[in-house]
């Protein structure tokens, strides 16, 4: 059997009270119109009762759910993105706000469902997020509300967008090996040119910009375009370090692929740091266990861009470019070249 959820008139009842007078407790309408100590035994009765307030109902009257919406295509269910949520969720509860997230599996008849039902909450914005950093064209619906894009570029530049600096990352991962003395460093990168994937084509940049400025070559056989996993790493990783003339240091674009870049030194006999220093990007927590020796890695930001999303919508505060950074975290993967040592 069902039971019954708790009326205001239940509460007006136990507390000897008319039901206008539990609304205007309840509803925080009652300042100088009921007296404290009639408030205190509305809000005690309201609580032994287990009275819940209507909020869908109390949004459309009021205007303001202090809900915060938030679609992802597959960010709940990616091994590192949902950290996204999980800084996003605690900003909100800080702000005395609460988190609705739907997950659309990148199904557009799915995201039009979410979006109208979180239009309907009056949320007070929403926030736009995908798994991997990619450029995005909003759907018209979200033009009703405030949004901040997470993770990705609005295509249009209308809505503020936080995403991680992939030009600065790459440029801070071929200056960790080249700060340690390499002048031999190859790249083996997460997807073609073709695709522009700004994560690929950021870091690519980076890596480059930062040769440019050390006056080191940036010899193109020894820039590889793989596909972001661990067989692309292992593959090229062979390719690269199987010749005589091979590099003394790699970066390579994500940490599944220096995943299989490990795998193929191993089999090659080269070790690491001593032979080949190695330098991965994401510092994926499921991959982490993974590395002997552990990954000097790059950690993208999710949690921090998260929280500054929230904050964009509930204060207003869009500065969001000093979220972008992604720090650096050493292990040890890296070391001096052996002609340094």
């Amino acid at each position: 059997m069902v039971q019954r959820h708790a009326t205001m008139i239940d509460i007006a009842k136990r507390a000897g009270v008319s039901q206008a007078t539990v609304s205007m407790v309840l509803n925080d309408a009652a300042q100088g119109r009921v007296s404290p100590e009639k408030a205190q035994r509305i809000h005690e009765a309201a609580a032994e009762l287990g009275y819940r307030t209507n909020t869908h109902a109390r949004a459309l009257r009021e205007g303001n759910s202090r809900m915060i919406g938030f679609i992802g295509d597959e960010v709940a269910t990616a091994p590192f993105a949902g950290e996204l949520i999980r800084g996003a969720q605690a900003q909100a509860w800080a702000r005395d706000h609460v988190l609705l997230s739907v997950e659309t599996n990148a199904d557009p008849r799915l995201e039009a469902a979410a979006i109208e039902m979180l239009l309907s909450y009056r949320v007070v914005g929403i926030i736009y997020a995908t798994m991997y950093h990619r450029i995005v064209s909003l759907p018209k619906a979200l033009r009703e509300v405030p949004v901040v894009v997470a993770n990705a570029e609005d295509a249009s530049g209308a809505a503020p967008s936080i995403f991680p600096d992939e030009v600065r990352g790459g440029r801070e991962a071929a200056e960790c090996l080249l700060g340690a003395g390499h002048r031999r460093i190859a790249m083996i990168n997460i997807a073609p040119e073709e695709m522009h994937l700004p994560a690929a084509t950021g870091r690519l940049q980076g890596f480059r910009e930062a040769l440019a400025d050390h006056r080191v070559e940036a010899r193109e056989e020894w820039i590889l375009h793989g596909t972001g996993g661990h067989s692309s790493g292992l593959e090229l990783g062979r390719q690269l370090f199987s010749q005589d003339d091979r590099p003394t240091a790699v970066f390579c674009g994500n940490d599944r692929t220096a995943l299989g870049c490990y795998q193929a030194l191993a089999e090659l006999g080269l070790r690491i740091p001593e032979d080949v220093s190695v330098v991965g990007f994401d510092d994926q927590d499921t991959l982490r266990e993974c590395f002997l020796p552990a990954l000097t890695t790059f950690q993208l930001p999710f949690d921090e861009m998260g929280r500054r999303a929230v904050r964009a919508l509930v204060d207003g505060d869009a500065d969001l470019a000093d979220a972008r950074h992604c720090p650096i975290a050493t292990r040890g993967s890296t070391t001096q070249p052996k002609e340094s040592r």
